[in-house]
């Protein structure tokens, strides 16, 4: 069947074939509410998709253009490697800019995993030394190898072991939304079938009268999966819009600064869960049109 027929069936009732398929009863609420909740599931992992490569971009830019140096050296040798790191960083090509965090930052890095009331001045903490790219960026091999020569205390960290994680788990997470999306889509059609083939049980008798004065099973299936597409269609509008709602009242990732805050759409891509609704339906469309079938073929 080619797409123009497809959509003259869907838009063009036949009063005789709709008489076939009962609008109310159990098999209609269970597909408008199973299409619903799996439309309004299936948005969520969507948003949960977008907002871990959201995520991991944010995350994986703020460390691509930054590097720390940590200095851990005597007391008396602290200030000495300090200036000689500063020099070499200043001479190095690739560096926008270097700079020494102070007490109070290094406190405040510190202070949520070892509390606020630190002794920082008793303890033996390294000096570190903030470094931002420009251009290209550096040679991190290079500068390695130099600081170890001038300044063996300082040891540069690029945040190459960072951003490698952040990647890996954002394509985990990436794959986890679109995987749980094609399994919400795979229960929608699972749950669709056995609607279908309840009503087509329940109305045997009528389809085998209706065979024997000549109706042609295209015509008994066409009835079929025009309501049940229908139904699934208006579903899952309706389980897309509560969704819709439900994730624009969640506090916005600015404000919080979370992950399950940043669960959401932004743009042209609060568009992308209004396709569910045709993708159901077309989901609806073929597990009904097979179940149609082949329960018509069995009854032969």
């Amino acid at each position: 069947m080619d797409i123009r027929g497809i959509l003259r069936d869907l838009t063009r009732p036949d009063p005789g074939a709709e008489r076939l398929v009962p609008p109310t009863g159990t098999g209609a609420w269970l597909a408008i509410f199973t299409s619903a909740v799996m439309a309004f599931l299936a948005v969520f992992a969507l948003s949960l998709s977008l907002a871990a490569g959201r995520l991991a971009d944010r995350w994986s830019d703020a460390l691509a253009r930054t590097s720390t140096i940590r200095i851990s050296a005597p007391a008396e040798q602290a200030q000495g490697q300090l200036d000689t790191v500063m020099a070499i960083l200043n001479a190095t090509p690739g560096i926008a800019s270097a700079r020494a965090l102070s007490e109070e930052e290094e406190r405040a890095l510190l202070t949520p995993w070892f509390g606020a009331d630190l002794p920082l001045g008793s303890l033996p903490i390294p000096q570190l030394v903030e470094i931002a790219e420009e251009g290209a960026g550096f040679d991190a091999e290079g500068l390695r190898q130099r600081l170890e020569a001038e300044a063996p205390g300082a040891v540069l960290d690029d945040h190459a072991r960072w951003r490698q994680p952040l990647a890996v788990a954002a394509s985990r997470l990436r794959l986890l939304g679109w995987g749980s999306l094609l399994l919400i889509l795979g229960t929608t059609g699972a749950v669709i079938t056995l609607a279908a083939n309840a009503s087509l049980a329940a109305n045997a008798q009528v389809l085998r009268v209706l065979r024997q004065i000549g109706a042609q099973d295209g015509y008994i299936a066409r009835a079929f999966v025009r309501r049940f597409t229908l139904r699934t269609m208006s579903g899952s509008a309706a389980g897309v819009l509560a969704a819709i709602l439900a994730i624009w009242i969640m506090p916005s990732a600015q404000a919080a600064g979370g992950f399950l805050t940043g669960l959401g759409f932004s743009g042209a891509s609060w568009l992308l869960p209004w396709l569910l609704p045709p993708l159901c339906a077309a989901v609806a469309f073929a597990a009904t049109r097979a179940a149609a079938f082949r329960k018509l073929a069995e009854m032969t």
